[in-house]
């Protein structure tokens, strides 16, 4: 028992690690490619972004070579941390916290300098890098805060929500602010960064590959269910088995999932039985009250 919380612990370790490693991604494609060529990201950070140029453009604020917006970013999530540590778990809380304290760590201390002068080249590297690190961050079942834990804690409330919808809302809002602020140009070249994002970060992510997991065990399942619940955060279906080589009395315990999900799953499973049985379906499809996680 003590060895698996060892290796469960190193495991969430290195995706600590790898989560840091995403939010100095995201934070150099933005001061190296997106800020100096005059882009605004999408979601709230695109939102601290405008409320940086409406402080120095028209309330004459100077920040030097401080990028601000990362700043105005974490303070945003202050009350956005509070919701995902009540709704989506301490892990997720945890190492989106992490995430978002260094990506404000790594957009302060990184210098807005310019790579590229082209600005399309610019909105493209731009939006690979940052995408991919976001994308590396929700492997990690992590997230980059704002509107990816709004978007997640709206979904586990009406199925109707989903993150791309409530991302799509709000970059709606935004890039129709940005158009009666400043040049057309500028918000057509951020709509190719945030799409370029967008896509960088699914084919990173690929949140959406469904598997099912049928887990075979004679342990008394009631402290592992709990542990589904509260940690995974999916359903179980449940049903009496015998085997019927040795006749012995066992549980069946059917969960669907994300594929990224599977590895926090078996660690659960052995935690309570070492000793479990269990089956992993790839590519299942899903239809009905099934939630599609970051």
């Amino acid at each position: 028992m003590g060895e698996m919380k060892k290796e469960e612990w190193l495991v969430e370790s290195k995706k600590t690690g790898f989560c840091v490693l995403a939010a100095a991604l995201y934070a150099l494609g933005l001061n190296l490619f997106i800020v100096p060529a005059g882009c605004y990201s999408g979601g709230v950070m695109g939102l601290c972004q405008v409320i940086r140029t409406i402080l120095a453009r028209f309330f004459g604020l100077d920040f030097g070579g401080f990028d601000i917006a990362g700043v105005i970013y974490y303070v945003i999530n202050i009350p956005i941390f509070f919701l995902a540590f009540a709704r989506l778990g301490r892990r997720f809380f945890f190492k989106t916290l992490v995430s978002v304290t260094a990506m404000t760590i790594f957009l302060s201390a990184i210098p807005v300098t310019a790579i590229v002068e082209d600005s399309m080249a610019a909105c493209v590297v731009g939006g690979i890098i940052s995408g991919s690190g976001i994308g590396i961050a929700l492997r990690m079942g992590a997230s980059s805060g704002g509107m990816d834990v709004v978007g997640l804690i709206l979904a586990k409330w009406k199925k109707d929500f989903s993150v791309g919808k409530v991302s799509l809302m709000m970059n709606l809002a935004l890039y129709g602010i940005c158009f009666f602020l400043f040049d057309v140009e500028i918000v057509v070249y951020s709509i190719i960064y945030a799409s370029v994002y967008s896509l960088a970060m699914d084919k990173v992510h690929t949140q959406n590959i469904n598997v099912e997991a049928n887990i075979i065990t004679k342990a008394d399942t009631t402290e592992l269910e709990k542990a589904v619940f509260e940690e995974i955060y999916r359903g179980i279906t449940k049903w009496s088995t015998q085997g019927a080589y040795t006749h012995d009395q066992s549980h069946m315990l059917y969960i669907t999932l994300s594929k990224y999900e599977v590895g926090r799953l078996k660690a659960v499973v052995h935690k309570y039985d070492p000793h479990a049985f269990i089956v992993i379906n790839e590519g299942v499809s899903v239809d009905g009250n099934f939630l599609k996680k970051l």
